[in-house]
C-alpha cells in the first residue's frame, strides 16, 4: 500500500542517512584530532586511565629535570673532591721531599701553604645551585630519584640521600657554620691531628722527623677518607645516570601505552571515512528515490 501521508520508505532512508551522518561525523573527528578516545563520553574507562597516566608522565618529566639538577650537584662535588685529592697528593710529595737532609723546610712550607689555600679555594667553589656537598655542616643532602604510584594508587617521590660527616674520617673537606661560612677547623682537611695540627693548618717549617712521620700519617688518613667520599659520589652519579635512563624509557613506555588506548588507527579511520562517504551518497540517493515515489501516484489520476 502506498500512502501520501506516511512515506515509510522515505522515513527508513532518512533514518539510515542520519545514522551514516553520525558515524561520518565521529570518523571525521577521529581523523582530524588523531584520537579514538578524546573525551570521557567516547570511552570513560580508557579516558580515565589515559588522563591519570598523562598526569604521571608530567610528574616523571619533572623528575627527569630534578635528576639533571641532582647530577650537576653530585658531579660538581665529585670534581671538587677529585681535585682536592690531587692537591693532597702533591702536599704528600712535598712532605716526603722535606725528609731529605739539607732541604729547606721553610721553602717547602711556602709551596705547601699555597696548596693548602688551593684546598680552601676548591671547597669554596664547589657549590651548585646554592648547595655545597664538599663543605658543609653535618646533615643530609638529597636528590629526587623517581616518582612512584603503587598498586593502591598512592603516589610518592623517592630521593637519594648523601649524609655529610664533618669528622676527619668523614666525607667533606671542611665544615660550615650556620651562616654559610667555611669552617676550617672541621672536616677531613680541617680537623686537627694533635700537635701537628690539621692538613690545612700544619706548618712543617719546624717539624722534626717524628712530626714529619705524623704529618704523613695524617695525609694518608685524609687521602683514604677523600677517596672513599669520591667513591660514594661516583656511585650516586652512576645511580642518577641509570635512573635518568630509566625515567626516559618509562616515560616513552607510558606515552606508547596511552597511545594504544586513545589514539586513532589512521589507516582504519581512512578506510571508514571513504566507505561512509560512499554510503552517505547512496543514502541521499535512496532518500531522493523514496521522496519521488509519491509523485508516481499522480500518474494514476491522469486521464
Amino acid at each position: 500500500m502506498t500512502s501520501i501521508l506516511t512515506n515509510v520508505a522515505a522515513m527508513a532512508a532518512l533514518q539510515t542517512l542520519r545514522g551514516i551522518n553520525n558515524s561520518l561525523e565521529d570518523t571525521q573527528n577521529r581523523v582530524s584530532s588523531g584520537y579514538r578516545v578524546e573525551k570521557a563520553a567516547d570511552n570513560a574507562a580508557y579516558w580515565s586511565i589515559a588522563t591519570t597516566m598523562r598526569s604521571d608522565n608530567k610528574a616523571l618529566s619533572a623528575v627527569s629535570d630534578a635528576l639533571g639538577l641532582g647530577a650537576a650537584k653530585v658531579d660538581t662535588a665529585y670534581s671538587a673532591m677529585d681535585s682536592a685529592i690531587d692537591v693532597i697528593t702533591e702536599i704528600k710529595a712535598k712532605i716526603v721531599a722535606a725528609t731529605e737532609k739539607g732541604v729547606d723546610k721553610t721553602k717547602v712550607q711556602e709551596e705547601i701553604g699555597q696548596l693548602q689555600q688551593q684546598l680552601l679555594s676548591i671547597a669554596q667553589s664547589a657549590s651548585f645551585s646554592g648547595e655545597n656537598w664538599v663543605a658543609g655542616a653535618d646533615g643530609t643532602k638529597s636528590v629526587v630519584s623517581t616518582f612512584v604510584r603503587d598498586g593502591n594508587g598512592n603516589v610518592s617521590v623517592k630521593t637519594t640521600d648523601y649524609v655529610l660527616n664533618t669528622t676527619s674520617t668523614g666525607n667533606v673537606l671542611f665544615g660550615m657554620t650556620s651562616t654559610g661560612t667555611i669552617e676550617t677547623s672541621s672536616g677531613i682537611i680541617g680537623t686537627s691531628s694533635g700537635t701537628i695540627g690539621s692538613i690545612y693548618s700544619m706548618n712543617i717549617s719546624t717539624f722534626g722527623s717524628a712530626e714529619i712521620s705524623m704529618a704523613l700519617t695524617s695525609i694518608e688518613a685524609g687521602l683514604e677518607a677523600m677517596t672513599k667520599a669520591a667513591s660514594q659520589l661516583g656511585s650516586i652519579s652512576t645511580r642518577i645516570e641509570l635512573q635518568e635512563n630509566f625515567v626516559g624509557a618509562l616515560s616513552d613506555s607510558i606515552d606508547s601505552g596511552v597511545g594504544r588506548l586513545v589514539d586513532a588507527d589512521m589507516e582504519e579511520e581512512s578506510s571508514k571515512l571513504t566507505a561512509l562517504q560512499t554510503q552517505q551518497q547512496l543514502a541521499i540517493q535512496s532518500l531522493s528515490i523514496a521522496n519521488s515515489s509519491a509523485q508516481n501516484i499522480l500518474t494514476l489520476f491522469r486521464s
